[in-house]
């Protein structure tokens, strides 16, 4: 994409709107890895010139502490296989897609969401996506409705009969911007016939609440201020609840399919750089390598993906919860 035409996309607050996250700015301190070679630090003027240095986008997740020192140490990775000084930067999803769309960043890890307005924003595109040892799907995992271990609702042997038990029930989604935990159960409702649209919850809960993130809302559910809750599968486990607490929930009905969070380059980058940091990035599946991989978001893996085909379900999700994607 042209510099020109990132230009005209509009910026700071729009983009925080679009997106459905709040505005923020890169934090943190900022780790350039460099190498010994003179100038090598000057930023890439024009598009698709021989990549000289590279930034990567690491996005705060609930379940990643001390993120900086972590990214560092995967920057430093990255500079020795590449030859070139890489730079870590810390921010959220809103932040790292405004960081590719203003090119002051190649690279960013980012939720399904975000990759879609990274898409729209930057022409930046996925080409791998992160994989842990609690999804269900390796590279896709579960939208959970989570209800406690004693409750009257049962799994029944359709959706429809299942999900009809939630009329009149308290509900906790875990926020307005959550994949899992909002978009694609509001889209099953809307499949099954529930709700017409995510602006219509109320006419089929008896009360609808935002726990704001996993451990919240299902901390609504164990305290009995909610009935059920819906958060991602891996959030039954560490560090979002304790194996007590999980005891004492269950899974009511499940959502296959929602596509894992995954690594999105710029269009900038030339297709030749491009193949040489996705192959650079496959090396922290090898054994000495891997903790690298696992200290940053607790992924075991990263595997190559086709962005439209692994975005399709949220594109479809929101589509039919009324969401722009």
């Amino acid at each position: 994409m042209s510099v020109r035409r990132k230009s005209l996309l509009s910026v700071g607050a729009a983009l925080a709107t679009s997106i459905g996250l709040g505005l923020s700015t890169l934090g943190g301190m900022q780790a350039t890895i460099a190498n010994s070679a003179p100038n090598q630090q000057a930023p890439r003027l024009f598009a698709q010139q021989k990549l000289q240095n590279l930034t990567i986008v690491f996005p705060t997740r609930s379940d990643s502490t001390d993120l900086q020192t972590k990214a560092n140490a995967v920057a430093a990775f990255l500079s020795k296989e590449l030859g070139i000084p890489v730079t870590a930067q810390i921010g959220d999803d809103t932040a790292a897609v405004e960081a590719l769309r203003a090119n002051r960043a190649d690279v960013a890890f980012l939720s399904s969401r975000p990759a879609l307005k990274a898409e729209q924003l930057a022409n930046a595109r996925l080409y791998l996506a992160e994989v842990r040892e609690n999804y269900s799907g390796k590279y896709t995992y579960d939208s959970v409705f989570v209800v406690p271990s004693n409750s009257s609702l049962t799994t029944k042997n359709s959706a429809k009969a299942t999900l009809e038990q939630l009329r009149g029930k308290k509900i906790a989604f875990t926020s307005p911007t959550s994949g899992s935990g909002f978009i694609f159960p509001v889209s099953e409702l809307v499949r099954q016939g529930f709700v017409p649209n995510r602006d219509r919850l109320d006419g089929f809960f008896g009360q609808v609440s935002y726990g704001g993130n996993y451990s919240k809302a299902l901390q609504a559910v164990l305290r009995g201020q909610a009935e059920v809750a819906t958060v991602s599968e891996y959030a039954l486990y560490a560090p979002y609840i304790t194996a007590e607490e999980k005891s004492k929930l269950r899974v009511l009905y499940k959502i296959s399919g929602v596509p894992a969070h995954g690594i999105a380059i710029d269009d900038d980058v030339s297709p030749a750089d491009r193949e040489k940091i996705i192959n650079a990035l496959l090396k922290l599946n090898q054994p000495a390598n891997n903790q690298l991989l696992r200290n940053l978001y607790n992924s075991t893996e990263l595997v190559r993906v086709n962005h439209n085909r692994h975005l399709a379900p949220v594109r479809d999700a929101l589509k039919r919860v009324g969401i722009e994607p």
